[in-house]
Formats: C-alpha cells, structure tokens, sequence
C-alpha cells in the first residue's frame, strides 16, 4: 500500500478542491485527524498495515465536501474507492476503509475497533484545550450554512451534541474525556448567563 505517495495527492486534491468557504472541513481538520488516529491506533496497540488503512480512511474521510456536505461520507467512500486500487490496497482493505469513514457518520455508530478509532480521532478535540478554538471554525462554517444563527443557539447545540457524544477506544477515555467534561462544563456557564 503506497500510503505516502497517497497522503501527497489527497492533501493537494483537498487544497484544491476544497470549497473556500469551508472553515472548520478544512485540510488542516483532515491532518489533525490522521494525527489523532495515528495516536490513538498506536495507544491501541495497532501498527503496520492496519495502522496504514486507519491513516488512510482518515485522509479521505471528509474528501466528499468536496463535492458538498450532504452525504459527504458516502461521496468521501466513492472517491477512496476510485484511488486506491491503483495505490495497492486489496478490495478487502477497501471495505474496512469505507466502513471507518461511515463511522464518522454523526450520530456515530462504529462496528469494530477500527472504526471506533476513526471516530474517536473525527472528534478527538472535543476533549483537547483547543476545542473552543476549533469549535469558533465549526461555528463560522454553521452559520454560513444558516444552521445556527446566534452564538447562544451555537452554545445549546453544543451542548445537546457533547452530551450525547461519548468516545469509544479505551485510549480517547482515558486521554480525552475528563477535557471534554470540563469543556461541556464551560458550555453550560456560558448559557447560563
């Protein structure tokens, strides 16, 4: 599997093609994700190949914004799947690579360790000290897109998504969840006052 050679052309497809508009979906998203699924496979025990089809399911998980956000992850499949054949990857590694981008999914619903991994790194910073900083893109694209019009409306979103959101790899549990709280826990002062 030539992962690398990969990694280039997808990074520069998304540089490209990427809509401008798209603050937080954004290649510097992507890459934060490939680092946090990296670190999370690691943490899990994972390397070799099966950590190289986690790295690549990440670099193409959002590739179907490219095309929109509705369905972006069925679009994000369609496109893995006309690339990698050429790169080495077999049709079996091809369906565990659609299937952790399917668990990027919201709401997620992984169905093995490979995919929980995957959407534990799709939302690894929710439990990070970078999370509002993060969140400021999420919230600028959103209300781009007229789905939250307020910072108030923003914050109760926010609030209703972290509340139903829990991490599913013993590592983002031990790593990610006690932040996350105290993150949730800022959310609720704010819409308090």
């Amino acid at each position: 599997m030539e992962y690398h050679k990969l990694h280039d052309i997808i990074i520069q497809k998304l540089r490209d093609e990427l809509p401008g508009h798209l603050s937080y979906h954004s290649v510097t998203h992507v890459k934060d994700v490939i680092h946090a699924a990296e670190n999370i496979a690691r943490s899990e025990g994972i390397t070799g190949d099966t950590l190289t089809l986690i790295v690549t399911a990440a670099l193409f998980h959002d590739t179907g914004f490219i095309y929109g956000s509705k369905n972006h992850e069925e679009r994000s499949c369609e496109i893995a799947a006309s690339y990698l054949p050429e790169y080495g990857y077999a049709e079996h590694d091809i369906a565990l690579i659609k299937g952790m981008i399917m668990a990027t999914k919201i709401p997620q619903s992984p169905q093995n360790h490979l995919e929980e991994i995957l959407a534990d790194a799709d939302l690894d910073y929710l439990g990070r000290d970078d999370f509002f900083v993060i969140g400021d893109k999420l919230y600028e694209e959103l209300a781009m897109f007229g789905i939250v019009q307020t910072e108030n409306d923003w914050n109760s979103l926010q609030e209703k998504f972290l509340e139903n959101h829990h991490y599913f790899t013993p590592t983002a549990i031990s790593t990610r969840q006690q932040k996350k709280d105290e993150n949730l826990a800022i959310i609720k002062q704010k819409l308090s006052q």
